[in-house]
């Protein structure tokens, strides 16, 4: 009885919780303030029971019967330092499961989904509060959970245990680009010093050193190639293809298009265009390939240029010299991949909010620790053919762009280009416009995977010396 001390956001929580029998005292916590260095270390001196939960939405919260019994005897079973539940989410008056994810080593998303109760160990909380050496405005709770996780035991207790009122009911199309949007610039600066901090705490971090590339090795017929993969793009792939071929460069160039069994005409779209003697069809076949085998299929054709370059079926290139700026930032820079800049637009080519990305939270010396925390590497992007042939794509439709992404940044510079090269269109049949809970799960959790898997590769390189 009595074992947790509760700090909520929201008056109307404090009787529901007041009246558990596990509650021995209820804190207020002003929402403006609860995500700063200050309200965690404030909480840390609050709190004198065995546990410590934390609500971190103001919003109102009921509890299933027993659901605090029952994280508290996870916890005893466990030893977890960090305990945390499926739940309800109550959106427009319609009630529905929110699950969420296990946390990996690798989840190091600041806005990874814990939903809103967060149930520490008072005793990890205030270990992990002695380490803090930064204030921060936005970052305090993230950098109070890197450090838990990073010395302790976190734990998803998957039972559907709370109901709380959802705020955001955008479709996940439209939550997409939130960490990228130019207003939330203070709080990815602060959440990437967290994150930096958390990689050289665990053995993650990298220095910027990196292995220089002989970008003329290889003889190769064309400069760069236009990779498009495409499946069911029959509304967009004929623009993306008099984009890619009203190119305007000094080199030899052509475009690769790679239709994985489109049954809705895209192949007919594609034929159009055949007469051009730049255009290359591979047509694949019924096997598994999805989009990250189709690139593959493209970056080993004997045509591949030097520089394999994206353009998603969807979209369209800016102007007519993207190309050029490709190979030119290549050539400048020495690097083995490069990330542009793209303007968000709808359908007709319209430019919608936040604008334009230009992921400016990649820096030469920390961008390739930064990518272990955000979601992308942004887009368009190019790779260095040679290395992508040894390399390969993941044959997997979702996050095969950020997995190679992450392998390439673990030796190789990332080149950048700050100005628009790419119109990235939202509209209605976008693969990731309206995903289920389920889905979306499923697609955070790979990239978990992924970001885990290139951390333990990280953490090997630098315990035997060779980062």
């Amino acid at each position: 009885m009595n074992r947790i001390d509760c700090f909520i956001p929201d008056p109307s929580s404090v009787g529901t919780l007041g009246r558990e029998p596990e509650v021995r005292a209820v804190y207020r916590i002003e929402p403006s303030t609860l995500r700063s260095t200050a309200a965690v270390r404030r909480i840390a001196s609050l709190s004198d029971a065995e546990f410590t939960l934390i609500c971190t939405k103001d919003t109102s919260l009921r509890l299933v019967a027993f659901a605090l019994e029952r994280m508290l005897q996870v916890a005893d079973d466990t030893g977890a330092d960090l305990l945390y539940a499926d739940h309800f989410a109550l959106a427009d008056g319609v009630e529905v499961p929110a699950p969420v994810i296990d946390c990996q080593k690798g989840s190091l998303r600041d806005d990874f989904d814990f939903g809103s109760l967060l149930l520490y160990r008072t005793s990890a909380l205030r270990q992990a509060v002695s380490r803090m050496t930064q204030q921060y405005e936005y970052a305090g709770l993230y950098d109070l959970r890197l450090k838990v996780q990073a010395r302790g035991r976190v734990e998803h207790v998957s039972e559907f245990l709370y109901y709380e009122v959802e705020l955001d009911t955008r479709k996940s199309g439209e939550k997409l680009f939130d960490y990228v949007d130019p207003k939330n610039r203070a709080v990815q600066i602060e959440m990437e010093q967290a994150c930096t901090a958390h990689l050289k705490e665990i053995g993650g971090y990298l220095e910027p050193r990196f292995k220089d590339v002989d970008l003329l090795a290889g003889d190769f017929e064309y400069e760069a190639s236009v990779i498009i993969p495409c499946r069911n793009r029959v509304k967009t792939v004929g623009d993306a293809i008099r984009s890619a071929l009203s190119q305007e460069t000094d080199f030899p160039y052509n475009v690769i298009v790679v239709d994985d069994n489109s049954t809705d005409g895209t192949v007919d779209v594609i034929r159009r265009s055949l007469d051009d003697p730049r255009l290359i069809y591979i047509a694949q076949d019924p096997s598994w390939h999805a989009i990250g085998g189709n690139w593959n299929a493209a970056l080993h054709h004997s045509s591949c240029g030097r520089f394999a370059l994206q353009l998603d079926s969807d979209d369209t290139y800016s102007d007519g010299h993207t190309v050029q700026k490709f190979v030119d930032a290549f050539r400048e820079q020495g690097c083995a991949m490069v990330v542009g800049t793209y303007q968000m637009t709808d359908f007709e080519g319209h430019p919608i909010p936040p604008g334009i990305i230009d992921h400016r939270e990649w820096t030469p010396d920390n961008g390739r620790n930064n990518a272990l925390r955000v979601n992308g590497l942004g887009a368009p992007r190019g790779f260095w053919t040679p290395l992508l042939r040894q390399l390969n794509f993941p044959t997997t439709r979702y996050g095969e762009d950020y997995a190679v992404g992450l392998r390439v940044s673990r030796e190789y510079r990332i080149g950048r280009i700050y100005e628009v090269l790419y119109n990235c269109r939202r509209w209605d049949g976008n693969s990731d416009a309206a995903l289920s809970v389920e889905k979306n799960n499923a697609n955070n959790y790979y990239k978990d995977r992924i970001r885990t898997w290139e951390l333990d590769a990280r953490i090997a390189l630098n315990r035997n010396g060779l980062a």
